[in-house]
């Protein structure tokens, strides 16, 4: 029998930080992770974006730092297919691990002639500021080079919604409702 993620190149896993103990009332925490290996081109960013912001969403992720987050990974995935080699296969490895207070996530190639770095554009150029882009959402971000090739990753820092309100029948908060 074959599993569906490996039909589309998805894996998921979740890692346990801590286990539940009545005695201190600690909480288990659990962290998300999942890499794709996506096809060497265009159409494939997204996928990744989509699939990103699911897994995000699924996690009460705030708004705007699913928004941030996903735009990161589509500048370091349009990166790796505008400067770098794929992967055997001629595929690119995206992953992203989401954290309490942050989202890490990484763009996998088979590495380009020059280290990625930040652009200094013109004012009329019409590229080189995606890694300014990550730089400036980002907590850090860096590169790795081996064997394989290149990772750039960065770590985009996130807030999980606060709890969520009361909602009425037609969708507004309980608490903007007229009493009296």
């Amino acid at each position: 029998m074959c599993f569906p993620s490996a039909l589309t190149g998805h894996f998921r896993s979740y890692r346990v930080r801590s286990r539940s103990d009545v005695r201190t009332g600690a909480v288990m925490e659990v962290t998300e992770a999942s890499v794709l290996l996506l096809p060497f081109a265009a159409a494939s960013v997204g996928v990744a974006r989509r699939r990103l912001v699911s897994d995000l969403i699924a996690a009460d992720v705030y708004d705007s730092a699913v928004c941030d987050v996903a735009l990161v990974i589509s500048e370091l995935f349009s990166n790796a297919l505008r400067h770098a080699a794929p992967l055997p296969g001629a595929q690119v490895r995206v992953a992203w691990q989401i954290e309490p207070v942050s989202v890490r996530v990484s763009v996998s190639d088979g590495g380009a002639p020059t280290a990625p770095e930040l652009g200094e554009p013109t004012q009329g150029a019409t590229g080189g500021r995606g890694l300014r882009i990550v730089e400036k959402l980002s907590i850090r971000w860096g590169t790795s080079t081996g064997e394989d090739g290149t990772t750039v990753w960065a770590e985009v820092p996130v807030r999980p919604l606060a709890a969520k309100a009361e909602m009425t029948a037609v969708g507004v908060p309980s608490v903007a409702r007229e009493s009296g």
